[in-house]
Order: C-alpha cells, then structure tokens, then sequence
C-alpha cells in the first residue's frame, strides 16, 4: 500500500508543478500582451533596429519639436527592400523606419562626397557608402544643395559609423 501511495503523491506532485508552470507562463505571456498594448496606447515604440539606439520613444503630437519621424517609404524605394527591415504594417508589409530629423522647411541641405551639411553644419558620419554590408552597390542621392520644401523634412541617421 505504501508504494501505491508513494506513486499516486508523486503524481499529484507533478500535476500541481505542471498546472503552476502553465499558470505562470500563461500570467507571464498576458503580462507582456497587456504591457505591449498600455506601451502602444502611450505612444511608446521599441526601436532594435542598429541605426539608433535600442530603447524606447515616445511619440509625440507636436510636429514642430519632434526630433524624429517615423514613416514608411514611398513605394519607389520601398521596392528596392534588400531585406534591411523586419515585418511590419507598412504597404510594403515591412517596418516602419524611424530616423532622426536633421532639416526642416526652409533648411539648406548639402550633400558631397564628404557626407551631408545642414545651414553649413557638417553631420557626422553621414559620407555615402559605397557598398552594404553585404558587399552590395549603394547609389546615393545627388549631390547638391538642396532647400528644404515647406510641408516636409529631411531625416539621416548619423548614429552609426560604417563598419570596416
């Protein structure tokens, strides 16, 4: 009898420790739903991406002081994807992109070899790169000295230095 007892307490033992693990995977996995979605109601976005820093940023309404911007690219480089972005909503079906705004309306915007100057401001490493990481072509944006339409805004991230 003491063996029988012994077996059916272990087997009582292990279903208590199964229907806790599936409890706290179950609490664990709601917990993050509802932290995902409270984050998305407050405007946090999560970047992971290497052209920034990982963290979080708060979307804001004032278009004004907003020091970046989020947007899905135009259909024309939209196509040109070489799978630099993760799935997203985009029409693409990629991420949005989340880049810095170096220029607004009214701004003079130069690009050369050297990299891209804002009102006769230099950004750091902002030189056009030859080719990806890949190894594959990149074409730049022509040269130039450009001034910065009303309605709109140019954005570069400068955060990266390439990698030799």
């Amino acid at each position: 009898m003491t063996g029988q007892w012994q077996a059916n307490s272990m087997q009582q033992i292990r279903s208590r420790a199964g229907g806790t693990i599936s409890s706290l995977v179950l609490a664990f996995g709601s917990g993050t739903l509802a932290l995902a979605l409270v984050g998305s109601w407050a405007g946090l976005r999560l970047n992971d991406s290497p052209s920034m820093p990982t963290g979080f940023y708060v979307r804001t309404s004032s278009e004004s002081k907003a020091s970046l911007a989020v947007f899905c690219p135009p259909e024309s480089f939209a196509k040109l994807s070489r799978g630099y972005r993760s799935r997203g909503n985009c029409p693409d079906g990629a991420e949005p992109l989340a880049k810095p705004i170096v220029a607004r309306p009214g701004d003079i915007v130069e690009l050369s070899a050297t990299g891209m100057a804002v009102n006769n401001r230099r950004l750091l490493n902002t030189a056009p790169l030859v080719t990806d990481t890949a190894g594959r072509s990149l074409h730049h944006w022509p040269f130039g000295r450009y001034v910065v339409a009303p309605g709109a805004v140019w954005v570069a991230s400068s955060y990266s230095p390439p990698e030799l």
